[in-house]
């Protein structure tokens, strides 16, 4: 198969993975998410979205930080889990990779959804530490971990790991033999919350670690640490995510990084960025200017912003923004709930108005 066909037969077993650390990729064996640990960030729940999954909150059951690999649960569907199984699986690779072979990394560089690259297997075994890994020449990037590398018959010969940094397309993928036997070790405890000792190898039960040390062999377990502390924003970040929890906003599932927040609310979306000079701000781009009836919208604009308070019309290159800037040492929970509120229901209403009233023109938006 060339690349475009296996992107469009595997492409709905490709999950986006997203923590307040940062975004990553992932993808579906049997009924599990497989990932890099350094995806799941040492946390117990992440947000993952895919074609068949909309955006939402899930369980990393087991996390192994000498092999970078975790699972992630699909138990978060209360319907019908058959409704998230892709009609073609993936499935791990059953022969022998050899130099030369075709490669094929997919995943969300960058943010940058759905990302197929093509190489060839530089060396099938590279030795980094006590580990093999696959080095290929496949481009991957930041977003690219966690997603599957793939030979020319679709079938998951790795896990995109790491790169050189400031190399030129030399990149490194986990082998498939080591994911199998992690989901078999996994799978034959028939537990949850499991992580890996990366020192004595043992399968520890989260609920059996006591003060963050592996009770087999007493080394510390950094992941286990993480895991219990989870994330735990501060500051005007904290007040942020109050005043978004207050209006019945799910801050998990809003939130891009830790200081950016995404709210999608009916045709418009609600960016709000908090930046390092103290500035947050909320905005939302709505639709573009018309080719006609432009004087008359930008008038009506002006004069609406007359009438607006919070809130503020402008125009970057061709599209309408409405937006809300205030210093953070200026922020509190009851005027930030006011002008916040009044962004989400006015970016929807004057989304709809400008396009049925000015002719502008509806955004075009690509889905998470």
């Amino acid at each position: 198969m060339n690349t475009q066909l296996i992107l469009d037969t595997y492409l709905d077993s490709i999950i986006q993975i997203m923590t307040p650390y940062g975004s990553g990729s992932g993808f579906l064996i049997d009924d599990l998410i497989i990932t890099n640990s350094h995806v799941a960030s040492g946390l117990k729940e992440v947000v993952i979205s895919s074609k068949k999954i909309k955006r939402c909150i899930a369980k990393v059951v087991y996390d192994d930080p000498n092999y970078d690999i975790a699972f992630i649960s699909t138990d978060f569907i209360t319907t019908d889990k058959a409704s998230i199984m892709p009609k073609n699986p993936l499935k791990l690779a059953t022969k022998i990779v050899l130099d030369g072979d075709i490669a094929i990394a997919i995943g969300h560089p960058y943010g940058l959804n759905y990302t197929a690259t093509e190489g060839i297997v530089s060396k099938a075994s590279r030795l980094q530490g006590e580990l093999e890994y696959i080095q290929m020449d496949a481009a991957i990037n930041p977003g690219n971990s966690g997603g599957p590398l793939l030979n020319e018959n679709g079938m998951v010969i790795g896990v995109n790991t790491f790169i050189i940094q400031n190399s030129n397309n030399v990149g490194f993928a986990l082998p498939y033999f080591y994911v199998e036997e992690a989901i078999q070790g996994y799978k034959k405890l028939a537990k949850t919350n499991i992580i890996k000792c990366p020192s004595c190898k043992n399968y520890i039960n989260e609920k059996d670690i006591i003060n963050d040390y592996c009770p087999a062999c007493g080394t510390k377990l950094e992941v286990a640490k993480l895991r219990r502390k989870g994330y735990k924003p501060t500051g005007a970040t904290k007040l942020l995510e109050d005043i978004l929890t207050s209006l019945d906003i799910n801050v998990t599932l809003a939130r891009r990084s830790q200081v950016s927040w995404r709210v999608d609310h009916g045709s418009a979306r609600v960016e709000i960025n908090y930046y390092e000079n103290g500035v947050i701000i909320g905005d939302s781009q709505l639709c573009r200017i018309p080719q006609s009836n432009i004087n008359e919208l930008y008038d009506y604009l002006l004069e609406e912003n007359k009438k607006l308070s919070y809130l503020q019309f402008s125009i970057n290159e061709n599209s309408i923004y409405i937006s809300y800037l205030i210093i953070d040492s200026s922020l509190t929970l009851k005027e930030g709930k006011i002008a916040i509120d009044r962004l989400l229901k006015y970016s929807d209403k004057y989304d709809a108005f400008l396009i049925e009233k000015f002719g502008a023109i509806k955004l075009k938006r690509e889905e998470d």
